[in-house]
């Protein structure tokens, strides 16, 4: 069965499956589109372009058209864990009789991470779906029955990223919602804090936030303009205190909640975009409460269409599983580019790491590019992990706050030897620190790394970049953050990358088997 699905709203995508594998998920954001990007008409043609013919269904993923006043749904609309707000109907498609299918956003959370799960279809398992709006429990037994178990917190990625804008000075008092990039900032914050006595003023703060119902009204910076952290500023040590106790106290909440309500140690599914911290999903597999932890490399909503397809999969064959890779996005596309300025040859690894062990910083784009937000070597920037000022000339290029951390990415027989660890990470999801002081420019002040571990199986290419970097200076560890334009999604197109490499100052940029050395 072939399946063609779409997400709307925000981190919009299209994605299809074909017989329980994953073809392609193309994002609205990829290929420098604006991130968070919604599906666009253009999109909807380039995927459907891709699909090899007419499907046999066509799913939305539920949605609604605005939120807060919660307004009229989309498709099978936002709320709803059970099959009773399934849609399926006959559909007519370019002449073609096919079906139409739509099911909640909450499912898609909650079919995606269990069907890409290691986990055999029949294991019972614990949910747990946290982001801007959710932030909810469940079980799933044998027959993908699923059952709520309660919500401890609403609107925990909300909450979370909120924090944020209330300190920084540019972010508006009037300002209409949240952004949405504050979240993944105040991960790096919260590493900045120190464990001290609890305040007055940190507690009212907290409370006045948790306290807030995130389903009635936005958030908004000028209710709490009464606060002793509003507008205090990104850099002030209070603050950073407040970051690191806020983020414990949300996890926190969910944490006792767990423990209290479910008993039965069996694994858990994490999805939503609170799965994207790293910080969080360690906590999990620490806490001793479930027999494992999955997490989704597309947990947040850029893998919404994933779970209405698998969804609809489910509903029409009775297959919950999908055969999968991360790296399921396009392939670089090689236009006209203006390359004055770098010289080309064919690639030399042993040349490459020379440079890289020298202090030079490479772009470098091999394959399709990953799904979800985060690069996963094919397209990223990559530099030794030595040196503090590589960290901020990382940091300048991509034109962002000095205070980020740059993540490893590693052979995974370095872990043990380099990180304290809770296992692999292929999909830089969990949190390590970091036993050297060697690898100043991807170790965070708290002394955190948050790395990708990659087996020859998973990124054969980067594996061996890794090997040979291994054997010429003694660690088999580089820096990795994302290839892409500030604000933008991930550079998927030559003329792009050159323009990037040119105007950032990149020593050079590898595409496949090429290299494009700066002269």
């Amino acid at each position: 069965m072939k399946i063609f699905a779409y997400k709307p709203g925000h981190d919009g995508h299209v994605t299809m499956i074909d017989d329980g594998r994953l073809v392609y998920s193309i994002e609205a954001e990829k290929d420098s589109g604006a991130r968070y990007g919604a599906v666009t008409p253009d999109l909807m043609l380039h995927g459907m372009g891709l699909a090899g013919g007419i499907p046999d269904v066509i799913a939305e993923s539920g949605w609604l058209r605005s939120f807060r006043p919660m307004a009229d749904p989309i498709g099978a609309g936002y709320f709803g864990a059970g099959t009773d707000g399934i849609i399926d109907r006959p559909q007519k498609f370019l002449g073609s009789d096919i079906r139409y299918f739509s099911s909640s956003h909450e499912r898609s959370h909650l079919l995606g991470s269990y069907a890409m799960s290691p986990f055999p279809q029949g294991q019972p398992c614990y949910a747990l779906v946290w982001e801007g709006v959710l932030g909810h429990f469940y079980r799933i037994d044998e027959k993908l029955n699923i059952e709520s178990l309660g919500s401890p917190l609403d609107g925990p990625g909300h909450k979370y990223g909120f924090l944020y804008g209330l300190a920084d000075p540019s972010y508006p008092a009037d300002a209409r919602k949240s952004r949405r990039e504050d979240a993944g900032k105040l991960m790096a914050i919260a590493g900045l804090g120190a464990d001290t006595p609890e305040t007055p003023e940190e507690r009212a703060t907290m409370d006045s936030i948790l306290n807030w119902d995130t389903l009635k009204a936005p958030l908004r910076k000028s209710e709490f303009a009464g606060s002793a952290f509003f507008n205090i500023g990104l850099d002030s040590p209070d603050f950073h205190n407040l970051a690191r106790r806020f983020q414990r106290e949300i996890f926190g909440r969910f944490h006792d909640f767990a423990s209290d309500r479910l008993k039965d140690g069996l694994p858990i599914l994490v999805s939503g975009g609170c799965g994207l911290n790293c910080d969080w999903n360690s906590d999990w597999r620490e806490s001793g409460l479930f027999a494992d932890v999955f997490v989704q490399p597309c947990a947040n909503d850029s893998g919404s269409a994933i779970g209405t397809a698998i969804d609809a999969q489910w509903f029409h064959t009775g297959n919950a599983k999908l055969d999968w890779t991360v790296y399921a996005g396009e392939t670089f596309v090689m236009d006209q580019a203006d390359l004055a300025g770098f010289e080309s040859q064919k690639l030399d690894l042993e040349a490459l790491v020379s440079q890289l062990a020298d202090g030079e910083i490479y772009a470098w784009v091999q394959g399709a590019y990953e799904i979800g937000p985060r690069a996963l070597g094919n397209r990223s920037l990559i530099a030794a992990p030595f040196g503090k000022e590589t960290h901020a000339r990382l940091n300048a290029i991509k034109k962002r706050e000095g205070f980020r951390p740059i993540a490893p990415i590693m052979q995974e027989e370095e872990l043990d030897r380099l990180f304290n660890h809770h296992g692999p990470s292929p999909h830089m999801l969990y949190f390590q620190t970091v036993k050297t002081d060697r690898l100043a420019a991807v170790t965070h002040v708290d002394g955190s790394a948050r790395a990708q571990t990659v087996t020859p199986d998973q990124n054969a290419r980067m594996y061996e970049l890794l090997s040979r970097f291994r054997a010429a200076t003694g660690f088999g560890v580089l820096c990795n953050t994302s290839l892409n334009f500030n604000g933008k999604g991930f550079i998927n197109r030559l003329s792009d990358l050159a323009d990037y490499a040119r105007t950032t100052g990149l020593d050079g940029f590898v595409v496949g088997d090429m290299v494009y050395r700066r002269v």
